[in-house]
């Protein structure tokens, strides 16, 4: 799961996304999550400058600098806990250029979304047959406080 959505303050800006449901609270409880921020395993600080997907692939800063280096390298390590866990579902940020699963922004720093958009961790996770979805999506799931 993605660490910002349980509270870790490690998004660009440093701040977290903490999205409390019933379904997360009782995997907590169980002790089924395992989080990781892409990001930060890839190397980047907190704060951040702002980074989106390119066109060509490539995930840049707002200033320009080319970070998709790091952005691999923190999907690698995604990837890695995921099999070593045995982990088949994953719960990652919407929106974000690694966490991404429904939509990335568009690579023009405009906040305009990019429907249908992956994340870089997303995407090999998915390619690895992990069932991912975002903490917008736990109805749609079908996940209740039960499972």
């Amino acid at each position: 799961m993605s660490a910002c959505l349980l509270g870790e303050r490690v998004r660009f800006d440093g701040q977290s996304k903490a999205s409390p449901h019933p379904v997360l609270t009782r995997w907590l409880e169980q002790g089924r999550v395992v989080r990781v921020c892409p990001e930060v395993e890839g190397g980047l600080p907190v704060p951040r400058p702002p980074a989106e997907q390119q066109p060509d692939g490539r995930v840049v800063t707002d200033g320009g600098l080319d970070v998709t280096q790091a952005f691999s390298k923190g999907a690698d390590e995604a990837l890695r806990l995921v099999r070593e866990h045995g982990i088949a579902v994953a719960v990652m940020k919407e929106g974000s250029p690694s966490c991404g699963s429904g939509f990335v922004y568009d690579g023009t720093f405009s906040r305009t979304r990019l429907t249908g958009g992956e994340g870089e961790t997303v995407r090999l996770l998915r390619a690895a047959g992990v069932t991912v979805f975002s903490e917008l999506q736990w109805a749609e799931a079908g996940l209740t406080a039960g499972d």
